[in-house]
């Protein structure tokens, strides 16, 4: 194995805070204004035809090549797999190719790559090739995967995935940078080899890391990588993780390996623009598909392959209180209602808001008219204020502001969180699977365990 850096290991802090703001300026673009982006799940709920995927595909590349000429600032694609309707994204690095060739400024971004179902050469071969198609536009967002449905295909058990995380982010890194590599450890060995091509941008692209759970927002600080999370409930929430997350950043540094810090707090939220708040919530009900399959997912586990219709199953649940909730969670209403909403997690120093409305089935058109709505009479005003926040962000990281520690303890879920959608934390797993094979074993227990997520 290669012996980390001694600057990067834990406790190391101080050398660590200071390539922050170089690696910032360097890149002359995150240091800045409340940024805006997209995302992209690839819903497709039931019933499917010969042309839907196809279709998919095709209307999401053009409304990413729209969010580009509006002046929007990234696009992030997930990936999934057999994650049936919820999510048909298994090869981002093709789509976010092809969209590479549709568009000249927006970045595009990995959010995320499943490092427990890749293996870390291959993630590094296929990124600096898309960096380099892209001309320098690529986020490298990190992940582990959900569940037994997406890990044990591929030989990966779910108690493992946060260690197979670390260790493949420690092989990943130097294959951007060096030219000869070799690893051998608990999880990947290979021997001496030059791993190209390399990226565009050096020494690699910004890295990230997707926080699902709300907790590891804090461990994203401390890593040194931007966190991807969701929605906060209320503005205390974002400003509480937002200065956790800074205070593990420039007090708390341990990263994994030799790689710039990459300072961002970014939010994925439910989006509809529409003239009125009426209107923008009627147009928002794939919304509530999403937040359903989450639900469902959590309580009952996946459905026999090729076998299940969560639209069907989606239909009574979208008319309970608990969907029409949702619905008041997100940033889905007037451009006045947008704007009000913004500017409280702008205050509580939110660096991006990925706006989600590719879900269920919005129409394409209606997808379209949202984002230009909101490009017209939203953004520019969160856009024009630039100075303010980026000197906030200076300060904090060249220890000029002195972030005072809050409690989070309060906020432990997202605006889309309800009883059915748990996010555990990695000693939480281990413990949980730990149960359920020993409750097997006892003969306890009969169901595949593919069911559990």
């Amino acid at each position: 194995m290669l012996p980390l850096r001694p600057e990067h290991r834990p406790g190391s802090g101080t050398p660590q805070a200071v390539r922050v703001l170089d690696h910032e300026r360097a890149r002359g673009y995150a240091l800045g204004t409340m940024k805006f982006g997209i995302f992209y799940e690839h819903q497709l709920p039931r019933p499917w035809n010969a042309d839907s995927e196809h279709r998919l595909l095709q209307d999401s590349l053009t409304q990413i090549e729209l969010a580009d000429r509006l002046g929007y600032d990234y696009a992030w694609e997930v990936e999934h797999h057999f994650l049936e309707e919820y999510s048909h994204s298994s090869a981002p690095e093709v789509f976010l190719g092809a969209a590479s060739q549709r568009t000249k400024r927006i970045r595009l971004g990995h959010g995320i790559i499943q490092l427990p179902t890749n293996h870390p050469i291959r993630v590094a071969e296929r990124v600096a090739t898309l960096d380099l198609l892209s001309g320098g536009r690529v986020e490298l967002g990190l992940g582990e995967g959900q569940g037994p449905i997406e890990l044990h295909p591929f030989g990966r058990r779910v108690r493992d995935k946060r260690d197979v995380w670390e260790e493949a982010v420690r092989v990943l890194i130097p294959c951007f940078t060096q030219d000869v590599v070799e690893f051998h450890g608990r999880f990947f060995d290979f021997p001496a080899r030059n791993v190209i091509p390399k990226p565009l941008q050096k020494p690699h692209p910004p890295l990230w890391v997707a926080c699902s759970n709300i907790s590891t927002i804090g461990n994203a600080g401390q890593w040194g990588m931007g966190a991807l999370g969701f929605q906060f409930v209320t503005p205390e929430a974002a400003r509480a993780w937002v200065t956790e997350y800074y205070i593990n950043l420039t007090r708390r540094l341990a990263k994994l390996a030799d790689y710039p810090a990459n300072p961002n707090v970014a939010m994925v939220s439910a989006f509809m623009c529409a003239p009125t708040d009426e209107e923008a919530q009627a147009k928002a009900a794939g919304w509530t598909f999403f937040v359903f399959c989450l639900s469902h997912y959590g309580r009952n586990g996946m459905a026999e392959p090729g076998r299940g219709n969560m639209w069907a199953l989606y239909q009574e649940w979208r008319e309970t209180p608990k969907a029409q909730e949702t619905l008041r969670a997100g940033l889905i209403g007037s451009p006045e209602t947008i704007r009000r909403r913004l500017r409280e997690f702008e205050a509580a120093h939110v660096d991006q808001v990925i706006l989600l409305n590719q879900t269920g089935r919005t129409p394409h058109e209606d997808i379209c008219s949202s984002l230009d709505l909101f490009a017209r009479e939203v953004m520019p005003e969160f856009h024009a204020r630039e100075a303010e926040h980026q000197r906030w962000k200076s300060q904090v990281l060249a220890g000029r502001i002195a972030l005072e520690q809050g409690d989070t303890s309060a906020h432990t879920v997202y605006a889309h969180q309800n009883e059915d959608i748990v996010r555990l934390t990695p000693d939480e797993l281990k413990r949980k699977m730990a149960a359920k094979e020993a409750a097997r074993a006892r003969g306890d227990l009969t169901s595949s365990p593919d069911r559990a997520p």
